[in-house]
């Protein structure tokens, strides 16, 4: 009987601790590795190294939906909605874009972003304005490797 109500005891704390993980996760904040260099050389600097930037990305900005130009967000793939992308906010809603080919007009309840390594991003600038209901948290710093341990401005 005993080794049963032990078990019992750690499956009971680990789907507790499992509930709360994910609710943290979903509402609050999480972590997030950025792969690529299209946001180099603010994320993954060394472009042949083995260790990717993990960031730090929080979700309260998702309830009003209050983002400036200039923050760098994590948003669903307008064209494959499993990707996730991280790039930087360079439009808001209303205002006017200037982009290679065109000077556009971000419509409202979308933004603007591109990459920070223009030259091998996809962004804004292949497909066009996103819904600002795509987005799925604003990046505040950078948590791993412990070397670039640092804030996002």
């Amino acid at each position: 009987m005993g080794i049963q109500n032990l078990l019992w005891q750690v499956t009971k704390k680990a789907f507790t601790g499992g509930i709360i993980g994910v609710t943290i996760s979903d509402r609050c904040c999480s972590v997030v590795p950025v792969r690529g260099d299209s946001m180099s050389p603010t994320f993954n600097p060394q472009r042949n190294s083995y260790l990717d930037d993990y960031v730090l990305v929080e979700k309260f900005c998702l309830q009003d939906y209050k983002f400036a130009r200039g923050d760098v967000v994590v948003f669903s793939s307008p064209t494959h909605f499993g990707d996730r992308y991280i790039k930087r906010i360079v439009g808001l809603p209303g205002e006017w874009i200037s982009s290679s080919r065109d000077v556009i007009r971000v419509p409202e309840g979308h933004c603007w972003v591109e990459g920070d390594n223009k030259a091998s991003s996809l962004d804004s600038r292949t497909f066009g304005p996103i819904p600002l209901g795509l987005i799925r948290g604003r990046v505040t710093s950078v948590v791993w490797p412990p070397q670039r341990v640092s804030k996002i401005s």
